[in-house]
């Protein structure tokens, strides 16, 4: 691609801030809605990088707009950096060991990676930019609380993507790859169920028992699976059970649903079937019941215009050179962070996907062809929401050894390596020039949306009524 020097040397002119914004932002693993220092850290490198800054998006503290050009098409960086709670982990350790402070989170998602990475890559388009003012405009936004609060959804169904021609996330792991692969949508949903409290033994006819009701729904659910799609999921969880007292009739109950299926349409057309199954749980034993939607997630849509041109950019750049330190690093990590059967079944694993030669260096540094048409991958994500009302591509980068599962201690004690910066600049490097590719070729930016009209017909239903707002709070 004819950029790729200029984009390869803005990113490495400001690599040594762009990993420490990472390394601050890891050690403050700060968890959903309350990335008040992150965010703070963002709007101060942004603003003194000529960016305009908009905080306090959609009455979430933590969600930020940060604007540099002018012009069409407008390409927008999706940033997430919320920590997990009781993850807090030293980084670069082969056992898990707590951080010295006294905050329990951690970064076990690598969204300090996620974040710093989308900063990297505004940065890259700002400089194609400035060479070719008018061509476009870059938009980096900062969504707070990916792992529990979901603020692209409110995004999403509030207007705020809109602005955007196309969009990019990518997420830390140890696969390396443009994905084409979908997620699940899902809602989370709560039951409440009120009776009448008596006692069991001497007036057992005056009560209505909310438990009951609870323990019905549950059976009627489990029967409503055989007539759902098979790919779908219901779970669930008892929040009340009224009480530990079992000579008393209880007299509320509580139990948290959660719905999931390949396609929110599908989503959509299982939760009035739920709900009815708790409308006659209530009636069975006379009481009554309330429902609270508490959050919902579509599907992620990979754009194939998008994804076609973020596999280019990826091939053009290629992966990162290692050092035989950064190769032992890994090495050592991957043999000492587990033991006995577990490590065993790891080595089998990465074996039989990339081939013995992987064990001796258990980075992902294959770039394999886009994989269309495979099964939903079982997690949800809000990027889903996004990928509804802009067309948008989703990139993978090795940032951890092989095997390595997302939301444990060992991806967080991965989260400062020299591996992690140097596949996360090379992330932001990817998306950077792929953002350069509809700037030049603006009539892609036409194909991609054209494409997410075709796959939506043109409709987002969002999953959460305009009702609800950011669960801030919770």
């Amino acid at each position: 691609m004819r950029y790729k020097q200029l984009i390869d040397s803005a990113v490495e002119e400001k690599a040594s801030a762009i990993v420490g914004l990472s390394d601050q932002i890891f050690d403050f693993a700060e968890i959903g809605f309350q990335e008040f220092k992150t965010a703070q850290l963002y709007a101060k490198a942004l603003e003194e990088e000529g960016f305009q800054v908009e905080s306090g998006l959609d009455g979430m503290p933590t969600a930020f707009k940060a604007s540099y050009g002018s012009g069409k098409p407008v390409i927008g960086y999706l940033a997430e950096y919320d920590a997990l709670p009781d993850l807090s982990q030293q980084a670069n350790c082969v056992q898990r060991r707590p951080a010295c402070a006294d905050n329990p989170n951690g970064h076990g998602c690598g969204h300090n990676l996620l974040g710093a990475g989308c900063f990297a890559a505004a940065l890259g388009l700002k400089k194609y930019l400035e060479q070719n003012p008018g061509k476009g405009t870059v938009v980096l936004f900062g969504c707070p609380s990916e792992e529990k609060g979901n603020s692209k959804v409110y995004l999403a169904r509030d207007g705020f993507f809109d602005c955007l021609d196309i969009a990019f996330s990518w997420h830390p792991g140890d696969n390396c790859g443009v994905a084409g692969f979908s997620s699940l949508a899902n809602v989370s949903v709560f039951f409440r169920f009120k009776g009448i409290t008596s006692h069991a033994a001497a007036a057992p006819h005056l009560g209505r028992s909310a438990l009951d009701a609870a323990e019905l729904m549950s059976v009627g659910v489990n029967y409503l699976r055989e007539h759902i799609i098979p790919e779908a999921r219901v779970h669930y969880a008892y929040r009340d059970v009224g009480g530990i007292a079992p000579n008393v009739v209880q007299g509320s109950s509580c139990v948290h649903y959660f719905i999931r299926a390949p396609k929110s349409s599908q989503v959509q057309e299982i939760l009035p079937r739920v709900i009815a199954v708790a409308e006659g749980a209530a009636k069975m034993t006379g009481t009554e019941m309330t429902y609270e939607l508490y959050a919902g997630l579509s599907d992620l849509i990979p754009n194939h215009v998008v994804s076609d041109v973020t596999q280019a950019a990826l091939e053009e750049l290629g992966v990162p050179e290692f050092s035989q330190e950064e190769q032992d690093f890994a090495h050592d990590f991957f043999y000492q962070c587990d033991s006995g059967a577990d490590l065993e079944r790891k080595i089998a694993t990465v074996k039989s996907r990339y081939g013995e030669d992987a064990l001796a260096f258990p980075i992902d540094r294959s770039i394999r062809p886009i994989m269309w048409n495979l099964p939903a991958m079982p997690g949800s994500t809000d990027v889903g929401d996004a990928s509804y009302v802009v067309p948008l591509g989703f990139l993978g980068m090795p940032t951890a050894v092989l095997g390595t599962a997302a939301h444990t201690w060992q991806m967080t004690a991965q989260g400062k390596s020299p591996i992690a910066h140097k596949m996360m600049l090379q992330a932001g490097k990817v998306l950077a020039l792929a953002g350069v590719s509809f700037c030049e070729e603006p009539q892609l930016v036409e194909k991609a949306k054209a494409e997410l009209a075709r796959t939506t017909g043109g409709k987002y239903i969002c999953p959460v009524p305009k009702e609800i707002g950011p669960r801030i709070n919770d």
